[in-house]
């Protein structure tokens, strides 16, 4: 039998926001698999992890960059928030994240690309940066993204210091389409402020991965047995909450932000009529500071003794 450990505990918690003892149970049914645990507090109700992103811990910024009908999103990564506010920092994200609309969003060639500033390599640089301010920084990943015929718009939130280049969050989105380029960005950056605060798992259900429809079939199955009704209406109601599970996650089918009733792909819709031209969502990306990244926690049962005064 798995030892279910105090980390164990708190890192399930912290993903799930479920109850001490919940979790503990979950790890012990789950023999400590973290993901089997996430599903196990799921069907009993004790948990929401639909859309479960990680404890974001990791401090840095997302540079945003758009050029015509090119665009990047870049994350680079430090250890404080501290550094993160840095204008040197906010420099170089800056250039970071220009370099990479030049070079299609590839990680590896950023690095051996020159700044537009100095000339010196960026790898370089992010080891003269560490010298200097003693932290670790890294540049983490990047995407870029063309649209033709079309445009390419962009979003930041939580920006640094009002930068409409650099903030917490970044996002970009392609439509494709051959109506008025101006009409056509205020669009694109209201579909990125959705994205952002929705943040969809996919443009469409096609989009999403098989074993993730899959595992989400599962739960709600499970679920849906709970009531102990037929399986011909076990089935329906598995429809209906995968409909649901669709509505909630999928971009063209969630409810567009800006006015709270219109699904997304709705709205693109009716802006096609109004604009005479087919208008395409042709992808979009959204970076979030730190997602996926883990700090090292000081050990939970330390804390739970230092609480109580121990």
């Amino acid at each position: 039998m798995t030892n279910v450990t105090a980390s164990m505990v708190k890192d399930l918690r912290d993903k799930t926001g479920a109850g001490m003892m919940d979790c503990k149970a979950a790890l012990a049914e789950s023999n400590g698999n973290l993901e089997a645990a996430i599903d196990w507090l799921r069907k009993k109700g004790l948990a929401k992890a639909a859309k479960k992103a990680g404890r974001v811990a990791a401090e840095g910024l997302i540079g945003v960059t758009v050029h015509g009908d090119t665009g990047a999103l870049v994350e680079v990564n430090a250890e404080t928030d501290f550094v993160a506010r840095n204008d040197q920092f906010k420099e170089f994200v800056t250039q970071v994240a220009k370099v990479a609309r030049e070079v299609g969003g590839d990680v590896d060639k950023i690095h051996d690309m020159p700044l537009q500033k100095d000339g010196a390599k960026i790898k370089d640089v992010v080891t003269e940066m560490v010298a200097k301010i003693g932290e670790n920084i890294a540049v983490r990943r990047a995407v870029a993204l063309s649209v033709t015929p079309g445009v390419v718009s962009a979003y930041v939130h939580n920006a640094a210091d009002g930068s409409k280049e650099l903030g917490k969050i970044g996002v970009l989105v392609g439509l494709r389409s051959t109506a008025d380029k101006g009409k056509l960005a205020a669009l694109g950056k209201q579909i990125a402020m959705h994205i952002a605060a929705a943040a969809p798992l996919a443009l469409t259900p096609e989009h999403l991965s098989p074993e993730l429809i899959a595992r989400e079939r599962g739960i709600q199955g499970d679920v849906a047995r709970q009531s102990g009704k037929p399986e011909a209406v076990i089935e329906k109601m598995i429809e209906g909450r995968m409909r649901k599970f669709y509505e909630e996650s999928v971009l063209l089918s969630q409810v567009f932000v800006i006015d709270g009733e219109t699904p997304v792909g709705k709205v693109v819709e009716k802006a096609s009529k109004e604009w005479g031209a087919p208008i395409e969502i042709a992808g979009y990306y959204r970076f979030a500071v730190g997602e996926g990244i883990e700090k090292l926690e000081s050990d939970f049962a330390d804390e739970v003794k230092q609480m109580a005064g121990h």
